[in-house]
């Protein structure tokens, strides 16, 4: 285990509008029983502000949809990957879309990762669960400050 998450809690920013998506995301997760913390957002629009506020602690994953209202997932990601101060956040895209051109667009805009969500839900956990092993026990973090 990365010794990262041993003095806090690993931070996950969930911007994710499908309350039901959203739950499963979160029960994954804390089934691994790793310290984190996990804050979400219904879209774009609230998730900038979030990540922008400076009384927020800066996540370490941003797990982001593409499909949301007011501010879509495309659009922020946009937002984020040219903000100097959000930039460097790995974002990782969760989304149901399969379409390369979502997948082409995504990694245009610097998305650190691409993954459909699966039908299955065995497989939907397994998949947000290897989100969550890469990044916190595999990937190198920035130092912090």
């Amino acid at each position: 285990m990365n010794a990262f998450a041993a003095d806090r809690p690993y931070r996950i920013f969930l911007v994710e509008d499908d309350p039901a998506d959203a739950l499963l995301i979160e029960d994954a997760l804390v089934e691994r029983g790793m310290a984190r913390t996990i804050t979400q957002a219904t879209d774009g629009i609230a998730a900038l502000e979030y990540l922008r506020d400076a009384g927020n602690e800066r996540p370490d994953l941003i797990v982001l949809d593409l499909n949301m209202p007011r501010m879509n997932g495309r659009e922020l990601l946009a937002v984020l990957k040219d903000d100097p101060a959000l930039g460097s956040i790995p974002v990782v895209v969760l989304t149901t879309s399969a379409a390369p051109d979502d997948i082409q667009d995504a990694y245009r805009q610097h998305a650190n990762a691409y993954v459909t969500k699966p039908v299955n839900l065995d497989e939907f956990i397994s998949a947000v669960q290897g989100i969550d092993t890469f990044f916190l026990d595999t990937a190198a973090k920035p130092p912090r400050g």
